[in-house]
């Protein structure tokens, strides 16, 4: 090649285009698992208003590569400075997949994680594949589950979404769909014919349904049987709600699953003890409060955005991230890291419904 040879522009990290009748939004990272960054929130954003502007009957949102629609948000930009910002810009979008006017059918193929689920999790036809595995494991690394995601994990069936908050738990396609992140289980090798009937202009729904195989088995569901008593137990039986005293929440069920006889429970127990202590009792309450509160999508995200706000300036997540992402020795040094250790009056702060004068609120 020539040496002044003009050298190829890189292709946008979102990608949007009209197939037929639809507009067809692509994440396109592939090499991060399609990892969401400032730059693509602001595109999908952009993507998803022409969408409704230009008489799209539907939207697909899918994801670029082999392994899976989104591994989540950027976390080591959103641990930045700007990390609130970013934040933002990211609930914003989306609620705005949950509002739209017209139908978003959202295709989580492969890994769906954290952002992802923000993304895919609210949208109105929401499809899984024998390849799809989705996560919130945001207790992982510091912070809390988010995007939403907590009036999803509130709705699941008795305590699962506390079971997968605080042991940062996988879902299969089966698991997602019992579980209600998803409403179709679609083979990977129906997805071209799925976006050939959308671009057709077949309804999304009819189109979804029409493809759909029968769902495979949830393994979580049967979790219900040691998981359930347990929770309820510890986090039910307490004389305050778990959002007014996730301190007592979380030792209570940690000290709970470990004096249990079932071995599932035990395991559990060992899971939760590797993760953030105050990131487990944050989850706990907020779980708690969407749940009893009956809130909505909108009133989660902007939960989410205070109360992440307050985690991300923590060294718990600067310390995740570096165990999980830079350093990735997965030995992470929590502050404090145990249960037992965690203080009633800092967890207030973090969970405290009222904007400090530094926090503006979510605008939707």
């Amino acid at each position: 090649m020539s040496l002044d040879a003009p050298v190829p522009a890189p292709e946008p990290l979102v990608l949007s285009r009209r197939e037929g009748r639809i507009t067809r939004i692509t994440l396109n990272r592939p090499r991060a698992i399609n990892a969401l960054n400032l730059e693509m929130f602001e595109l999908l954003g952009a993507a998803l208003e022409s969408a409704r502007r230009d008489g799209s009957s539907a939207i697909l949102l899918d994801g670029a590569g082999e392994r899976g629609f989104c591994g989540g948000g950027d976390i080591k930009q959103i641990s930045g400075p700007d990390g609130r910002g970013i934040l933002a810009v990211e609930y914003r979008v989306d609620h705005m997949v949950a509002a739209s006017p017209i139908p978003v059918v959202g295709c989580m193929d492969g890994v769906t994680m954290g952002g992802g689920i923000g993304i895919a999790g609210h949208a109105s036809h929401r499809v899984v594949t024998e390849r799809s595995r989705l996560a919130m494991p945001e207790v992982r690394i510091g912070i809390a589950p988010d995007v939403g995601g907590h009036l999803l994990l509130a709705h699941a069936p008795g305590r699962l979404g506390e079971l997968l908050a605080v042991t940062a738990g996988e879902m299969s396609a089966g698991d997602a769909i019992a579980l209600g992140f998803a409403d179709f289980f679609i083979p990977a090798d129906r997805l071209r014919e799925l976006r050939a009937a959308l671009a057709a202009g077949e309804d999304p729904g009819s189109a979804c349904a029409r493809l759909a195989a029968p769902a495979p088995a949830s393994p979580l569901l049967a979790a219900r049987a040691w998981w359930d008593p347990i929770a309820e137990g510890a986090l039910d039986g307490a004389d305050a709600p778990t959002a007014d005293d996730p301190v007592g929440a979380a030792r209570r069920l940690v000290l709970a699953l470990e004096r249990s006889e079932a071995g599932p429970a035990r395991a559990a127990a060992e899971n939760l003890r590797r993760m953030c202590p105050t990131s487990v009792a944050v989850t706990l309450a907020q779980v708690d409060r969407t749940r009893r509160l009956g809130l909505g999508l909108a009133e989660v995200l902007r939960d989410d955005l205070r109360v992440l706000g307050r985690l991300a300036q923590r060294p718990d997540f600067a310390e995740g991230v570096r165990a999980q992402v830079i350093d990735k020795d997965r030995n992470p040094r929590w502050s404090p890291d145990r249960i037992e250790d965690l203080d009633a009056a800092r967890l207030a702060a973090i969970l405290a419904p009222e904007l400090e004068a530094d926090e503006p609120p979510l605008a939707l």
